[in-house]
């Protein structure tokens, strides 16, 4: 299934990738343009046609790859730049791309794609071995250098789930396609995973060696600090023309990884919440998260602030609908409003604030997201940006069902036993996959 790996990467090219992700804060690059994608309808044309006019490179990292319907047409595309001699790299997970069938991956090397598999299953029982349970969950592209894609939407088609089978609605989901200096980060975040994956090596394994060098380390902050000069506008403006200094979409890519950016994507959006004026809306198919974030919540509701959650309706996994049901009451009773998407599967992990700041990525508000897996998201701050998302989360949520909250007591002692329940199985899975602190 996988080529023999080739001799390790430059070291230099090596500390260059770990530099990028050494960032503990987002930093925002302006002079962006960033495209809102619903749905892999949407995705995927603008995907295949990014590929087929690839001259150079691609390279992705997805969790889950599917051949079936919709999402052939961008492997398709995949092959086709190979075979024209434009260097394709493909991580995935090995989890979330269990199913898919062997001669996929044959076909794809066979075109040339050099292809890399995050912690492969060879078997399902391979889950009891608790360090697999921390995924690669990104789902990203960058081609030529010049397009990226970031997003929620997996290659699979959106009418289609490998456990409940083909649907008449489409699963919401979002993504956004991206061009402007904030591609640069996402680049380097892809080839680190892909080079985790090839060389089993892990982004630790290299900080360790570089530590242990001193000329190794000196240079690894060379790299920091010139990875931080180029993200920095103020560095930025010295590099290139005043006008895209002012240029809109102001961006940030951020990471959830097991380094230096363990909360980096939760404090962002603690810190966009502590700051919302007017509205807040939050997406996500998997909500359970931190005391923290739950306590922001419900801070800004209480000053005025409209909180909306938009969840599950359709439940595709029964443990999760019920971990963030327990959490209804203490929302509902604080002022924050919740609704359950009707139509179809609800993929999307969206988060808006006010009409300044929004994030759209990999990353749900649940423990597998917020402590262990690698997750990805892009943050915006562009009025436009946030202003055609909001109307697009409208029409969401004009498609979903307001839960109103229960007067009943007995209800109320059901809830907190069941809330006992989850809190529990929560911690109980958390330390075995070996996470520290509390959650």
């Amino acid at each position: 299934m996988l080529h023999t790996p080739s001799p390790e990467v430059d070291a230099d090219e090596s500390m260059k990738r770990l530099a990028w992700y050494a960032q503990r804060k987002p930093v925002f690059t302006g002079g962006n343009q960033v495209t809102l994608l619903r749905g892999g309808k949407a995705l995927f044309p603008a995907l295949s046609e990014c590929i087929d006019h690839a001259s150079r490179s691609v390279w992705l990292a997805l969790y889950m790859v599917s051949p079936l319907g919709q999402s052939g047409s961008v492997l398709q595309a995949l092959k086709r730049a190979a075979r024209r001699g434009v260097h394709v790299h493909l991580v995935v997970d090995g989890f979330g791309s269990r199913e898919a069938p062997d001669e996929l991956w044959q076909e794809l090397e066979k075109a040339g794609v050099k292809l890399a598999i995050y912690r492969p299953m060879h078997r399902i029982w391979g889950l009891l071995d608790t360090s697999q349970w921390r995924r690669m969950h990104m789902k990203l592209c960058v081609v030529d250098e010049t397009h990226a894609f970031v997003g929620g939407i997996n290659l699979i088609d959106d009418h289609f789930d490998l456990t409940h089978g083909w649907s008449e609605r489409p699963r919401l989901d979002y993504a956004v396609q991206v061009q402007g200096p904030v591609i640069t980060p996402v680049l380097h975040t892809i080839k680190a995973v892909w080079t985790r994956a090839q060389f089993g090596r892990d982004w630790r394994d290299d900080l360790s060696h570089l530590m242990a060098d001193k000329h190794k380390l000196k240079r690894l902050k060379h790299w920091v600090q010139q990875a931080r000069m180029r993200l920095n506008p103020r560095e930025q403006g010295k590099l290139a023309h005043a006008a895209a200094l002012h240029a809109p979409m102001r961006s940030a890519f951020v990471l959830r990884d097991n380094l230096r950016q363990r909360r980096t994507i939760e404090q962002s959006a603690l810190q966009a919440i502590h700051q919302a004026r007017q509205r807040i809306d939050i997406v996500t198919p998997y909500f359970y998260p931190r005391r923290a974030l739950r306590l922001a919540l419900r801070a800004a509701a209480a000053r005025g602030v409209q909180v909306r959650l938009l969840l599950q309706g359709k439940l595709d996994f029964r443990i999760a609908g019920l971990a963030a049901r327990v959490l209804y009451g203490e929302l509902q009773q604080h002022g924050v409003r919740i609704f359950e998407y009707q139509p179809a599967f609800l993929h999307a992990k969206v988060l808006s604030v006010d009409d300044e700041w929004a994030t759209v990525g990999s990353s749900n508000l649940d423990p597998l997201s917020m402590v262990l897996n690698l997750e990805a998201n892009l943050i915006i701050k562009d009025r436009a940006f946030v202003r055609s998302l909001s109307q697009a989360l409208s029409e969401d949520f004009g498609h979903s069902r307001e839960i109103l909250a229960s007067a009943d007591s007995s209800s109320r002692w059901f809830t907190r036993l069941r809330r006992m329940f989850v809190r529990q199985l929560a911690k109980a899975y958390l330390r075995l996959a070996g996470a520290a602190g509390r959650y």
